[in-house]
């Protein structure tokens, strides 16, 4: 990258001639059409380049953020960090916009993809599983050989290439490695390793692809591969950031869960029989360390029982019982052995070494989840129906962003279609340390106020009544049927999911409509989404992981009904402390945490509704609250410009013109 002066007048006039009507977008691209805030977003991430400035941009749906982030970091000529929310964006940009961009404005750069350890096989641990008798069942025994008949030709190992094979696969943690259990250069693979390759590439290239998880994974670990990446980039790209500051606090603080712990006990187990056989019981070390985590398990629960998804406890409801105190003690005791007899075998295996330092980072979190937590930063415990995990987390990635900025001198790009409701973009700068950057906010093209319209029914019952649930599945029934199907229903909560599809299924076939209802958690979400396209006559009935990230454009999707305002759950451990910071420093918890955070969800699940400049849909909110409360009309303003609906009448008759008639050119 050039200090030249006069770069930035130069990278701004290369940006703009590049998305003109006959530049290098349009020669390459039939079908591109120039438009102004495209351009108008992509000059200002050229300054950014140029200047090495930090710039946080939200960009409506449909502006094009991708190519008007890719062409001027492109263009600048230095090294070029792109990180998104997940692995399957990642794939998309890697495999398809980047090369796209690339290819248009013919520059010979070097591409790489980076993902976890966790995304590519490891052929030590799949040698290993061949030869174990840990696989649970004869599907996984397929699965198994299938991975191995693909690894002979794979060149990457990044499983996402595997057609077919579902990421719950209890397979998949057999024949990957985690930070725990990877044996570095000591395994016998390494030179073949998979990770190791990708790091290298990714280190070896101008443009590196890489997702939110594995960046803040690095600054907390210091083991991905990134610690030597980024002080070689020159600029850095997060996309989709609005997810960036959850993605980090679950990196930087710490974590002890009994899954983690049954791992490590089943490691144990399977390389002391290989490889140390009857010089350690082994079989009652593994079984030490089982039971410790089983009772880690209970005692978190307490008198929780049969809970069927996850639930976040405040710290203080277990840490002050007896019981939960004993159970962090036992674990400690049963690493503490299982590291003195690992330690004596030591030099039997290199298997040994990464179980030693494993054995002893168990005994040091169990120890130091029993001291209070550390300032500024906030405990709670995750409970699942099976694990528990202890969780210590700051309470935003303020600190740690701040320091990576400070110490260097990049540019840093950060957009989203949604990063806060005002023109400070308060809701990402504040949390994330960046309220001095330049901020922007383009709209979106797309004509909202001609092709979406926006129901909230005021006379419906309140969303803390029993009977709301119930409420909102008759009338997206209702809705939906008008449509044949072709609708999706967004919940808060799991609870409210189940008793909403419920209450739709039961709807259908009392009104004989034969309407498909697709419910979270019954399949993969990418298998729903497979089932949701193939048949138009379904709803889709999800909750947070559909209110975003999720694109059906055209009349697949029409309708979306969201249950009530996704205001951010009070008694999480984690909200709370966030209040109590925002009480402290005078500030109104509920307009700068609450209404906030609820305004940045409900424009994600209504950005669902409009994909293209063609869709036509209705948004309906089944809240009261949104049209009777003062914040209603801020939440209101956070929408795109759609035309309001006033009653059931008129938001079913806009449903059945788009029944009876194509979508818009």
């Amino acid at each position: 990258m050039s200090d030249v002066p006069g770069f930035g007048e130069e990278l701004l006039q290369s940006t703009r001639e590049a998305f003109g009507p006959d530049g290098a977008l349009a020669r390459s691209d039939p079908r591109y059409r120039e438009r102004v805030i495209q351009t108008e977003l992509a000059a200002a991430v050229a300054r950014a380049v140029s200047q090495r400035e930090v710039l946080v941009a939200e960009a409506g749906t449909g502006v094009g953020k991708t190519f008007a982030y890719l062409v001027p970091a492109l263009l600048g000529g230095g090294r070029v960090l792109v990180s998104t929310a997940t692995k399957s964006l990642q794939d998309q940009l890697f495999l398809r916009d980047l090369p796209h961009v690339r290819d248009a404005l013919g520059l010979p750069l070097r591409t790489a993809l980076l993902k976890g350890r966790g995304s590519y096989l490891c052929l030590h641990r799949m040698e290993q599983a061949r030869h174990s008798a840990l696989l649970p069942d004869r599907w996984s025994v397929r699965a198994l050989a299938r991975i191995e008949q693909w690894a002979q030709g794979t060149r990457s190992g990044d499983l996402a290439e595997l057609p077919g094979l579902d990421e719950r696969s209890p397979v998949i943690p057999l024949v990957t490695s985690t930070r725990d259990n990877c044996l570095g250069t000591d395994c016998p693979s390494y030179r073949s390793c998979h990770v190791m390759n990708a790091r290298r590439e990714a280190l070896a290239a101008d443009v590196v692809v890489v997702n939110h998880h594995l960046f803040f994974a690095d600054l907390a670990l210091r083991e991905t591969g990134m610690v030597e990446l980024l002080p070689t980039v020159d600029v850095v790209v997060f996309d989709e950031a609005h997810q960036l500051a959850e993605a980090g606090v679950q990196f930087l603080g710490a974590t002890l869960g009994t899954g983690q712990i049954l791992d490590l006990a089943r490691d144990l187990l399977g390389a002391g029989l290989q490889h140390a056989r009857g010089l350690r019981d082994w079989q009652a070390l593994a079984a030490g360390i089982e039971r410790a985590a089983r009772e880690l398990r209970l005692a978190a629960a307490g008198p929780l029982r049969d809970n069927r998804g996850l639930i976040k406890l405040r710290w203080q409801e277990r840490a002050t019982r007896e019981a939960f105190s004993a159970a962090l003690q036992a674990l400690a005791d049963a690493g503490q052995g299982a590291h003195e007899a690992v330690l004596a075998v030591a030099g039997s295996a290199p298997d040994f070494t990464r179980l030693a330092e494993r054995t002893e980072q168990l005994v040091q979190r169990a120890q130091d989840f029993a001291e209070p937590a550390l300032p500024g930063h906030v405990r709670w415990i995750d409970l699942g129906p099976q694990q528990a995990r202890l969780v210590e987390s700051p309470l935003d990635i303020r600190d740690t962003m701040r320091e990576q900025i400070d110490a260097s001198g990049k540019a840093w790009i950060f957009t989203s279609a949604t990063l806060g409701d005002d023109d400070r973009l308060s809701w990402f700068t504040e949390p994330a340390g960046l309220e001095d950057a330049r901020t922007l906010r383009v709209g979106s093209p797309f004509d909202y106020a001609a092709h979406a319209c926006v129901y909230v029914p005021r006379r419906f019952p309140k969303p803390n009544e029993p009977a709301h649930p119930g409420a909102v599945a008759e009338l997206a029934g209702r809705l939906a049927g008008i449509l044949g199907g072709r609708s999706f229903v967004l919940t808060t909560t799991l609870k409210a999911l189940a008793t909403v599809a419920d209450g739709l299924r039961a709807a259908f076939d009392e009104a004989g409509l034969p309407i498909k209802v697709l419910q979270q958690g019954d399949a993969p979400k990418r298998q729903l989404m497979q089932d949701f396209l193939a048949e138009p006559r379904a709803v889709l009935v999800g909750s947070q992981s559909f209110w975003e990230g999720i694109d059906v454009p055209g009349e697949a999707l029409q309708c979306v009904v969201i249950d009530k305002l996704p205001f951010p759950p009070p008694h999480d451990p984690l909200i709370e402390a966030r209040v109590r910071r925002l009480e402290a420093e005078g500030r109104n918890a509920f307009n700068d945490l609450f209404v906030a955070e609820a305004a940045v969800a409900l424009k994600q699940g209504a950005g669902r509704l409009i994909r293209t400049e063609s869709d036509r849909g209705l948004l309906v909110v089944c809240d009261p609250r949104m049209a009777t409360m003062s914040y209603g009309r801020r939440l209101r303003a956070a929408l795109p410009p759609m035309r309001w609906l006033e009653t059931e009448e008129e938001a079913s008759a806009w449903l059945a013109e788009l029944a009876g008639s194509p979508a818009v050119d």
